[in-house]
């Protein structure tokens, strides 16, 4: 059987309680696991998206994105919505930074916000 899509997406994190706090309640995505997995106290933080997308918030150092200039993501995918436009005003009104507002270019609508982590993710009109 071939791959079927991405499963889930590691957004490395500084702190998990924020980071949870900040994809839930401010995005909107569902907390689906959050459990302990080891002996140190370390846990296991999912929130998804309302079509499945799956994040995993993680503490790990080594999953933090490095990006040189602060005109680009710091991570490898897009997120997308019907209206970008709607997003960026509804999502703005809640506190989230974008470090570019809404914009037409050639391949569509994009935006790009800051996590409370200060990740910075694409989103792109679907």
């Amino acid at each position: 059987m071939p791959i079927q899509g991405v499963s889930k997406v590691v957004v490395g994190v500084e702190d998990q309680a924020r980071a949870k706090e900040f994809w839930s309640e401010v995005v909107g995505f569902a907390i689906t696991t959050d459990v302990p997995y080891d002996d140190e106290g370390r846990r296991w933080v999912e929130v998804t998206a309302p079509n499945g997308t799956i994040l995993v918030l993680s503490e790990n150092p080594e999953d933090r994105p490095r990006s040189g200039s602060d005109q680009l993501p710091t991570s490898n995918f897009f997120f997308h919505a019907d209206d970008v436009e709607k997003t960026y005003e509804e999502l703005s009104a809640k506190g989230v930074e974008f470090p570019a507002k809404p914009e037409k270019q050639p391949w569509g609508w994009w935006s790009m916000f800051t996590d409370s982590e200060g990740n910075r993710f694409a989103l792109q009109q679907a």
